[in-house]
């Protein structure tokens, strides 16, 4: 398979390419020039799959031309060491918890997914003796939980270093303890700015010509094809979940399913639209926005206009140009002058106070338990879901990870809320902060890694 940029200016990589350089040459993001259809026997029957099953079935169909069955099967199986059970919480709306891995957030099956795919080029095919002995340098811009999903799922892989590049004071503390306190391959660089100086520090250095060739570098952030395609396997699981329950609970029809995400840096939603095009009958999609409006006012208007993103209680969506959005508009073929308004995607925004209120009121109404990020989707979900409809939202992180805004949330008068944290959550938490302080001026981040 060949994946071409979305800038449609250098010629098309492979697969292998695509991983290790992570950014096209020309600073566009990498697509399949095929998304393949899956068959439908597999739609027949994914009710009657495992997540293990239906996710190789998936990643074969992405990566099956460029890495040996036997090892993309390893791959898989060894990601995907948890299950991602659909909860209904009301009404036709469930909820898809993706806190259940390692880190207790959704990114945790791409970065791992990413690391072992990485190791088995690295093992396998390089392309010469010295390149197989050169370190790979993974870089990564985190608003929350990519950093954390990113240094577990690389922690200790011979042969990869990994810097994760958060903002200073705007990520939760525990976010921050579980990248912060690991150590061995993963270093920790505190950037005095947002979430986007964190990003543009990343591409302007897979852009400089004498870094690459002082060292290697990879970016493990969701513009890697390794780390956002990976994320489509939940929604297919989602689907066989809810045909699963069809067979029960007859007001959920498998034709009218309709998908809501949080949506940050909005790789997660680009691989449902991926899965989508591979046959998923998804029957439309909701991106649910915090204050970082950009995506909501382009499906009103048609006009893209990133800026700098706001301070919200949701902070992994914290994000004022979304990279994914170019392999969006491609795939839609919004930057060939198609309408936004033809897309089946519909969006929302919330305010904080707006969050804060569907977390109190689900919390009293369900007994469900919300995290700021969940309640965007849930939200949306329960203002646009039509008649007939069945809807699913992603509850992408543990609500503990939150745990100061959540219990000041839900505490009511003379109540005040505690929620517990995990074991594997306090586990991080006793460890010590190492971290790197760096201004947003990339002539430093540069000069920092000429010195590694």
């Amino acid at each position: 398979m060949k994946y071409y940029s979305t800038n449609h200016s250098v010629e098309p990589a492979t697969l292998r390419d695509a991983v290790i350089k992570g950014l096209a040459a020309d600073r566009g993001l990498f697509m399949p020039e095929v998304i393949k259809q899956l068959p439908q026997s597999f739609f027949d029957s994914i009710q009657d799959l495992s997540f293990q099953e239906i996710a190789y079935q998936v990643a074969e169909a992405f990566f099956g031309e460029d890495v040996d069955a036997d090892a993309l099967r390893n791959i898989v199986y060894d990601t995907l060491s948890f299950d991602a059970p659909i909860v209904h919480v009301r009404d036709n709306i469930y909820s898809l918890e993706l806190f259940h891995g390692p880190t207790l957030a959704f990114k945790d099956v791409g970065a791992r997914f990413m690391a072992r795919l990485l190791q088995y080029f690295i093992k396998n095919n390089a392309q010469s003796a010295t390149e197989n002995s050169r370190q790979v340098n993974v870089l990564v811009a985190t608003s929350g939980d990519t950093g954390s999903a990113v240094a577990n799922g690389f922690l200790g892989v011979e042969g990869i270093h990994v810097y994760v590049l958060y903002p200073k004071g705007k990520v939760s503390p525990i976010q921050e303890c579980q990248f912060t306190t690991l150590g061995q391959n993963i270093t920790a660089i505190e950037v005095d700015g947002v979430f986007d100086n964190c990003q543009a520090l990343v591409k302007n250095a897979f852009m400089d010509k004498e870094l690459n060739q002082h060292m290697m570098l990879t970016s493990a952030n969701s513009i890697n094809v390794a780390r956002f395609l990976p994320q489509a396997f939940y929604y297919f699981y989602a689907y066989a979940q809810l045909k699963r329950l069809s067979k029960s609970n007859p007001s959920i029809d498998p034709s009218q399913i309709v998908c809501c995400v949080p949506s940050g840096n909005f790789g997660n939603i680009c691989s449902a639209m991926f899965g989508q095009r591979m046959g998923l009958p998804i029957k439309r999609f909701i991106a649910a926005n915090n204050a970082n409006d950009i995506f909501y006012k382009f499906l009103q208007t048609g006009h893209y206009d990133p800026r700098p993103s706001i301070q919200t209680i949701a902070n992994a969506m914290d994000v004022g140009d979304p990279s994914n959005f170019a392999r969006i508009a491609d795939l839609y073929g919004w930057n060939k002058g198609k309408s936004p308004a033809e897309s089946g995607i519909s969006g929302a925004t919330y305010t904080d106070d707006q969050i804060a209120t569907a977390m109190r009121q689900c919390h009293t109404e369900t007994g469900y338990l919300l995290d700021p990020h969940g309640a965007c989707g849930y939200q949306a979900l329960t203002e646009q879901l039509q008649p007939g409809e069945t809807g699913f939202f992603l509850e992408t992180a543990h609500p503990a990870k939150f745990k100061d805004t959540v219990d000041r949330i839900l505490s009511t008068d003379g109540n005040p809320s505690d929620i517990a944290i995990p074991d594997r959550l306090a586990a991080f938490m006793k460890g010590t902060k190492q971290s790197v302080a760096m201004s947003r001026d990339f002539a430093d981040f540069k000069a920092y890694l000429l010195e590694q």
